[in-house]
């Protein structure tokens, strides 16, 4: 069975860091690009940053470009998000999926596999 598992949320003050993790069972994860999306409450899914499977290459969004690190462990089959700097703005719920860098920025439910999320609050 393929499945994805989010680790890592939590509350956090702003300013603060958290590192994520996205680890995969039934696949390896080397052979695909990972992406990272958050949605906040109210707020449509953003595509933040992706991994690729190919180079290794990195992307980020401008939102948090500078303060996130992308990176994976193949040899744990695990994607890491780093966050460092966090804001209120933050706060969302963070996702990992196999959806690819080039759609990354417009993230659809509807394609690549999805883990459940982990909850993100940044919050004095």
């Amino acid at each position: 069975q393929v499945q994805l598992v989010e680790s890592g949320g939590g509350l956090v003050q702003p300013g603060g860091s958290l590192r994520l993790s996205c680890t995969a069972s039934g696949f390896n994860l080397d052979n695909y690009a990972i992406a990272w999306v958050r949605q906040a409450p109210g707020k449509a899914r953003e595509g933040i940053s992706c991994i690729s499977s190919v180079d290794g290459s990195t992307y980020y969004t401008d939102s948090v470009k500078g303060r996130f690190t992308i990176s994976r462990d193949n040899a744990k089959n695990t994607v890491y998000l780093q966050m460092n700097s966090l804001k209120p703005e933050d706060t969302a719920v963070y996702y990992c999926a196999t959806i690819g860098c080039y759609y990354y920025t417009v993230p659809n439910r509807d394609f690549g596999s999805w883990g459940q999320g982990t909850q993100v609050t940044v919050s004095s």
